[in-house]
């Protein structure tokens, strides 16, 4: 190369945002189309429970009386109760299962990736699927009593499925074997991220093993503690594919949950505007959720900052 080729300028470099634009396009473009088509039926809908709209939209204004007739009618006062009842049950026991879990898989057992790949596992199943077979298993007269009773048992009972009081317990049951897997990846990473330095310190000082836990481990795993229960209390809020396999809502409506409420009245009555007032209402209450959380997190990450 001659000395004059090797002075030549080359080509100009292109701006970084140029440079940059596939990524933008690619992260931005999707999420700004989520967000438009969240708030844009969010607000459609929002209008549609102030309207008398029935089979199909229509214009008018009637105030709050569709949430007040949702509010006092029988199935969602039903759906709010068993909505109370499933959410604390399921969120406390499947987070007490993820961390039991994950406590035995961070002692470095033998087979420890193939035991998380079992717990893990129901996460690849869907609700749907995970209610039809738990309809299957808790059916008197298919599964695990109709099993116990051809074995000899014959005055085991286990018919929670067809009992009004029990069968909330049913979608609890199914509820946690679906979901104990994720709480379990998350208490684990929280496990694998306490530093050993503190605990062999203590160990050290004689601290034995449940008191480590309970006086270091436990105390770390709070924050990841709090994002499990929001996680869950958001899927125990929006449940419906679950209930809709496993008892339908039944028996009757003793399993009623907002969400059935909500189809209930938009797809087999036909009471759109009280459909839509009983779905705000389901975002109310996971606002009620959700906001707290995110307030929380924006103070820890100013503390964070200012550290």
């Amino acid at each position: 190369m001659s000395k004059a080729a090797a002075l030549r300028p080359g080509p100009p470099s292109l701006p970084e945002w140029v440079r940059r634009l596939p990524e933008y396009l690619m992260i931005w473009v999707p999420l700004l189309l989520s967000a438009a088509h969240l708030v844009s039926f969010s607000l459609w809908t929002i209008w549609i429970s102030f309207t008398p709209s029935t089979l199909v939209p229509v214009t008018g204004w009637v105030g709050l009386r569709n949430y007040s007739a949702v509010a006092a009618s029988r199935n969602w006062q039903i759906a709010f109760d068993n909505l109370l009842l499933f959410g604390c049950a399921f969120v406390v026991l499947s987070a007490a299962t993820g961390l039991i879990l994950a406590i035995l898989l961070d002692q470095r057992i033998r087979g420890e990736n193939v035991l998380r790949s079992i717990f893990l596992y129901p996460l690849a199943v869907s609700f749907v699927v995970t209610g039809t077979v738990w309809s299957w298993l808790l059916n008197p007269g298919l599964g695990i009593q109709k099993l116990v009773h051809d074995l000899g048992w014959t005055t085991f009972r286990f018919d929670w499925l067809i009992d009004r009081d029990m069968a909330i317990w049913t979608i609890v049951i199914a509820a946690i074997w679906q979901s104990s897997g994720f709480a379990m990846a998350l208490f684990l990473a929280g496990l694998r991220s306490v530093d050993a330095d503190i605990i062999k310190a203590a160990q050290i000082d004689g601290a034995g093993p449940v008191r480590i836990y309970r006086r270091i481990i436990l105390p770390s795993l709070w924050p990841i503690t709090i994002t499990v229960v929001v996680i869950q209390l958001q899927f125990a809020i929006s449940t419906f594919d679950l209930v809709r396999a496993l008892t339908n809502g039944g028996p009757g409506i003793a399993t009623q949950l907002p969400a059935l409420v909500v189809y209930d009245l938009m797809f087999q009555r036909s009471l759109l505007g009280r459909g839509a007032a009983a779905a705000v209402l389901m975002l109310l209450i996971l606002l009620a959720v959700l906001l707290p959380y995110a307030a929380w997190r924006y103070i820890q990450r100013r503390r964070a900052a200012h550290a």
